[in-house]
């Protein structure tokens, strides 16, 4: 098997150094450019897919209480008129600071106030324990308290405080990321279930408690009076084409496997999610050596990174719809394999920024194939020594949640069947997301892995991969868009 650590490892190095790779800018479309690129250089019949999607930034952001200023970050795609809003605008608030710190938006007066709350990152490892049907932990990294106990970056309270206080009559929030290293460029991901139509900032948990002292301070002078804050956010979104890059490997059967990643990121996206992409480049070029040595497969393979992952998903939907819910769909996918994030545990460091730990970072397999498969995997991820890894029953998350918290989500819901590894180190959508995260040690038995996925759905007929057989899962409902 020709997979090697420092190919994968030099392919991540690559993609980092275009960074930020963001949908509609020249990092993201070099980006593309470089993995087209890869893909025709090993064999496989390339195409760019272009979909509309929207590119936001903000050209200006201060926050000010009297003549004091306070460092921070933009809440990405606040200040937004509707989700599909284009244009410029500017947000100059003067107006009422109130600190609800971890409560409820309806225990306080917003109306006409500037939000001051805690941000609460709120799923940790231990809950995924219910959905877990196998763990690979030889060493027992994993059960540990720490471990357990810790945070990812996907699940937060910044939806609900923000319609809450969009209801509740606020004009603005600022978010204190309090349970996070001492780093205010958290680039939050925009799900479109919520609009961000307040104007928003970061700040760090010690700026939070200087703001909160010198509030302090004003409420004593002025008898109890809120004091005045100034939040300007100046934004502007426009919309642009995104490229998603598709390599395919024919088989002799309109049976197809995917091999997915995204290749897009609002950061140096080293884990998230050059990790990835360097990943699926690698299996390509691993299977498309294979095809020229005169190996002949049943099943199409389908090698793709996909755009929008941080500015709505659009790509996605738009692949679901055409390649998975179309009577006429080029191909039958009976499988879909995604690899996010080959990342270590970080941990608050003692200078109170992000410090990485020589431990894989736990990880879950998001799955909903038979039984027998599920089998497999497991003894696949023993083989392979994936270290603090989970198989997670996905199927009730299809019911429950809408999807799973993976790239794979929309044709998951379309009904293809999934084997999704995805992780949540904290430091996923920060500036800390360097190319020292990468768990190195973990490359090739991750791609190693996943070889053996396909080759083991390749010997099985499609039809059946899943938890229920084909024709009954075209009857169920599908996911809604």
């Amino acid at each position: 098997m020709n997979l090697q650590t420092s190919e994968i490892f030099r392919t991540i190095g690559d993609l980092v150094a275009m960074a930020p790779r963001a949908t509609g800018t020249p990092g993201g479309a070099r980006a593309a450019e470089y993995v087209a690129e890869r893909f025709a250089a090993a064999g496989l019949d390339t195409e760019t897919l272009e979909v509309d999607s929207y590119a936001w930034r903000s050209t200006a952001h201060e926050l000010e209480v009297g003549d004091q200023r306070f460092e921070c970050s933009p809440i990405l795609h606040s200040g937004l008129a509707s989700h599909d809003w284009t244009g410029a605008a500017e947000h100059r608030l003067d107006a009422p600071i109130v600190d609800i710190g971890a409560d409820p938006v309806r225990k306080h007066d917003v109306r006409g106030r500037i939000v001051l709350f805690d941000l609460a990152f709120t799923m940790t490892t231990a809950h995924t324990l219910p959905l877990t049907r196998y763990l690979y932990d030889p060493d027992r990294l994993v059960r540990r308290r720490e471990v357990l106990g810790s945070r990812n970056p996907y699940v937060t309270t910044l939806a609900r405080v923000m319609r809450e206080a969009m209801r509740a009559g606020a004009v603005g929030l600022i978010g204190v990321l309090r349970d996070y290293p001492e780093s205010h460029r958290y680039h939050n991901e925009y799900y479109r279930r919520t609009l961000f139509a307040l104007p928003g900032v970061w700040i760090t948990r010690a700026t939070g408690d200087q703001l909160r002292r010198r509030l302090a301070g004003a409420r004593t002078a002025r008898a109890a009076a809120p004091a005045t804050g100034r939040l300007i956010l100046d934004v502007r979104r426009e919309r642009v084409v995104s490229r998603t890059v598709l390599g395919v490997l024919p088989g002799r059967t309109r049976d197809a496997i995917m091999v997915q990643s995204h290749h897009d990121s609002v950061s140096p996206g080293a884990v998230e999610d050059a990790s990835g992409t360097a990943e699926v480049i690698a299996l390509a070029e691993h299977f498309g050596a294979r095809a020229r040595a005169g190996e002949q497969r049943d099943k199409t393979l389908l090698f793709i990174t996909f755009d929008t992952h941080f500015t709505g998903y659009h790509a996605h939907m738009d692949f679901a719809r055409r390649n998975v819910l179309a009577p006429d769909a080029p191909w039958n996918i009976v499988l879909n394999t995604t690899i996010e994030h080959v990342g270590l545990r970080a941990v608050r460091g003692a200078d109170g920024g992000f410090e990485s730990v020589p431990e894989t970072e736990p990880r879950g397999i998001f799955l909903n194939v038979n039984p027998a498969f599920t089998r497999r995997i497991a003894q696949f991820v023993r083989r392979h020594r994936l270290v603090s890894t989970s198989l997670l029953g996905a199927a009730a998350l299809e019911a429950f949640a809408d999807g799973i918290p993976t790239d794979a989500s929309f044709t998951f819901v379309a009904g293809v069947p999934t084997v999704s590894l995805v992780s949540g180190p904290l430091y996923l959508y920060d500036d800390a997301d360097t190319i020292d995260r990468i768990d190195t040690a973990q490359l090739v038995p991750v791609a190693r892995f996943f070889a053996d996925v396909i080759d083991d759905a390749e010997a099985r007929r499609g039809s059946t991969l899943g938890l229920l057989p084909a024709p009954v899962r075209r009857r169920l409902p599908r996911g809604r868009w």
